[in-house]
């Protein structure tokens, strides 16, 4: 029979335990929200997932209720929307995830491994795509000129203290590369690390824009977004070159 003090000390080491709050944002995801969730549920057991839904008109409510513990309505837009699944996430830690994403195995203790380091305010995951040589291009430009333009988009899965979450005031709700805005503020907090396990990221834009033609936007919106191109600019580039009658 275990000791007195042994328990103890296994109920304080539960009670100090990270918690993770997994903020997920939609809109209009019906077919994906299920199998997602699930599939959210299974690699990450512990968390709190919470549903940051911008007004969906196909059931993604109804598709997410009883697989999340909480959805929110935060108005059209990730930043909105993820700025209301903060609002009411209880976890030490913020990890913000897409979707059509499939996050590794073993995701939060390699979270709570990085966040281990008490100077470091956040990090991310690296992206895979499919096969194929645009998408080994797509993923390996997105992380190798992300680590030299410094900046990072929300595909990568980033994560943060809740405390450095809000002295950085959320994610900004700009028209567009809030997460890239978020990311650079968030560098300004603290240290910032990359984990070497891969997010595998849907092809389904690609597949529906074309994989030559998104791989080239991407690259170009964030070119000109590092020499200062306004926000309301890039998001009309955005818009002619990346979006299906959205």
């Amino acid at each position: 029979m275990p000791s007195r003090d042994r328990l103890l000390s296994g109920d304080l080491e539960k009670s100090v335990r990270t918690q993770f709050s997994i903020i997920v944002p939609v809109f209009n995801e019906a077919p994906l929200m299920r199998p997602f969730l699930q599939h959210l549920r299974e690699r990450a057991p512990e968390a709190e997932i919470i549903v940051a839904d911008g007004g969906s008109t196909d059931g993604t409510d109804r598709f997410a209720n009883g697989l999340c513990d909480r959805l929110v309505e935060g108005g059209r837009g990730r930043a909105m929307q993820m700025n209301a699944g903060a609002r009411v996430a209880h976890g030490d830690i913020f990890w913000f995830v897409h979707v059509d994403a499939e996050v590794p195995p073993g995701c939060l203790d390699e979270i709570r491994r990085i966040m281990n380091n008490p100077k470091v305010a956040g990090g991310f995951f690296r992206i895979r795509l499919p096969r194929g040589w645009v998408y080994r291009i797509t993923d390996s430009f997105a992380h190798y000129a992300g680590l030299l333009l410094r900046m990072r988009c929300g595909d990568h899965g980033i994560f943060c203290r809740r405390t450095a979450f809000i002295d950085i005031g959320g994610f900004p709700e700009v028209p567009l590369m809030e997460d890239v805005e978020f990311f650079r503020r968030l560098r300004g907090s603290g240290r910032v690390m990359h984990s070497q396990r891969r997010i595998l990221v849907n092809p389904r834009r690609y597949e529906a824009i074309g994989r030559v033609r998104l791989t080239f936007a991407y690259g170009l919106i964030a070119t000109l977004y590092t020499f200062g191109v306004p926000l309301s600019m890039l998001a009309s580039i955005y818009k002619r070159m990346c979006c299906l009658n959205e």
